[in-house]
């Protein structure tokens, strides 16, 4: 087995997924062949990666593609066995080594766990073939000690492989030196001998102000300090993948075009938005559920859903069916991806009830097409290109449903050689399949010329690579990395 060590959190949202990314690009630098690995991830933002021996792909986090990408690695289905997708407040679909197991209640699921402990251990086998180094991922926090017996994301997976513990404490949210001594009080002693020690997150200021909370830390817990990380302003320019960042999305400064998103309970692959979020001239603003699609908004984007027919009745309870027809009375431009496409049509009908007990519902009828929802899923990395404005674009499919109608005879892409999307008859509404055709940079640039915005000449890709750099070249000042290197066994 490659050597690994792992980060684990005090909490959720601690940062865990930027620092493994930061940590991956900083020893992919020193010339090691990095891979992370995530046990189990809870999120709608995923990604395709490959199955090795198969032709078609299968669901990752989005969070360990972005890690693949720091690391130099193509993506695979082993770096994130176990993805969680949220259907419903007490259910997800359960995604085994990139193939959908089922739908599983969280009592369910519990039981579940025991059962894909040996996926985990059968990826991280696999993960770390030919690898010097793994970098882990924990979920969530060791400290949910009523979750123990099964664990499959933290202490369960350390103790099961043998890989030491880095504890991630977030200080932004306050309370850090509690959190810590407080996982190290209740923490199994099996389990806290796997911790070698902490590392502090988020940390705005003079550092020197808290070496005494250094040591108070030190105290109670006897745990190592491999040092304390800033607020990593690069950060901003990665892909997000938890949607509890959306909560914490506020407008920026007005610019040329406001692009309004409604914030939907299922919301799925939001980080498409993040090409038009980067682009100087455009300000992207996440509407909440209960406030109104803002009346200045030049273009509405409908994002990706897990449950389209669920937040399609949502929208409808918000009062933005009603935004939205204004909206497009005063000239105004909508584009759905993927769920939000499948919202734009006539009608959405699920026979077979494959998202939940509701098997029809009426669509916005902005496109003339309607969709049935089907058991098989597409999900695939393709490249394509725009009708419209005969670029290439590439992205990935993930997505339940076949859509058709008068408007899909103005599709928005050609996939492969098959049309994808539709288009209305005065081309101000569109809808398409295609996750991530935002990426593409001159599309996006003609996209906003037509919306009557000049594009920054922005390489999006390249942003993301840079970002990774420098928050690895922020880690290697602020942490002890050969020392947390040197951990690995």
């Amino acid at each position: 087995m490659a050597r690994a060590v792992m980060l684990q959190g005090t909490g959720s949202d601690v940062g865990k997924t930027v620092l493994v990314a930061g940590l991956c690009r900083a020893a992919h630098r020193r010339g090691l062949k990095v891979r992370p690995f995530k046990p189990q991830n809870m999120s709608n933002n995923a990604a395709v990666a490959d199955i090795p021996g198969e032709a078609a792909g299968g669901e990752i986090g989005r969070g360990q593609w972005l890690q693949a990408l720091a690391c130099g690695a193509p993506p695979s289905v082993h770096m994130n066995p176990v993805l969680l997708k949220p259907q419903t407040d007490i259910g997800s679909q359960v995604v085994v080594q990139g193939k959908v197991l089922g739908e599983a209640r969280a009592r369910d699921y519990q039981v579940l766990k025991g059962q894909l402990m040996e996926a985990v251990m059968d990826s991280w086998a696999k993960v770390g073939e030919g690898a010097d180094l793994v970098i882990v991922e924990g979920a969530g926090s060791p400290a949910e000690i009523n979750l123990r017996a099964r664990d499959i994301a933290n202490m369960g997976f350390a103790t099961r492989a043998g890989v030491p513990v880095v504890m991630v404490g977030d200080i932004d949210r306050g309370g850090v030196i509690a959190s810590l001594a407080g996982t190290h009080l209740i923490l199994p002693e099996e389990d806290r001998r796997m911790v070698a020690g902490y590392l502090i997150n988020k940390f705005r200021g003079d550092v020197s102000l808290f070496n005494d909370g250094i040591e108070a830390i030190g105290q109670f817990t006897g745990w190592r300090c491999f040092g304390v990380v800033p607020w990593l302003k690069a950060a901003a320019r990665l892909p997000s993948e938890d949607s509890v960042v959306l909560e914490r999305l506020a407008a920026g400064e007005r610019r040329a075009l406001k692009v309004a998103v409604p914030m939907l309970s299922r919301i799925a692959n939001f980080d498409d938005l993040d090409p038009l979020r980067a682009e100087p001239q455009v300000e992207v603003v996440f509407v909440p559920p209960g406030q109104h699609l803002p009346q200045d908004a030049g273009l509405v984007v409908i994002p990706g859903s897990k449950s389209t027919i669920g937040d399609l009745l949502q929208f409808r309870g918000n009062g933005w069916d009603r935004d939205l027809e204004a909206h497009r009375r005063r000239g105004g431009h909508v584009i759905g991806i993927c769920g939000g496409y499948q919202m734009l049509g006539r009608k959405v009908r699920d026979p077979d009830g494959i998202e939940g007990g509701v098997r029809e519902a009426d669509g916005l009828g902005l496109l003339d097409v309607e969709t049935v929802m089907e058991p098989e899923k597409t999900v695939r990395n393709v490249g394509a290109r725009s009708v419209a404005f005969d670029l290439p674009l590439s992205g990935y499919e993930i997505h339940l449903g076949r859509t058709s109608g008068p408007d899909c005879g103005c599709p928005v892409a050609m996939i492969d050689g098959v049309e994808d999307g539709a288009t209305s008859a005065d081309g101000k509404v569109f809808g398409t399949y295609l996750h991530g055709l935002f990426e593409a940079d001159a599309f996006r640039a003609r996209l906003l010329e037509s919306l009557g915005v000049k594009g920054g000449g922005l390489d999006y890709r390249a942003q993301v690579e840079r970002a990774l750099d420098d928050i690895a070249a922020e880690l290697e000042t602020c942490l002890d990395c050969d020392a947390i290197f040197a951990l690995t066994r």
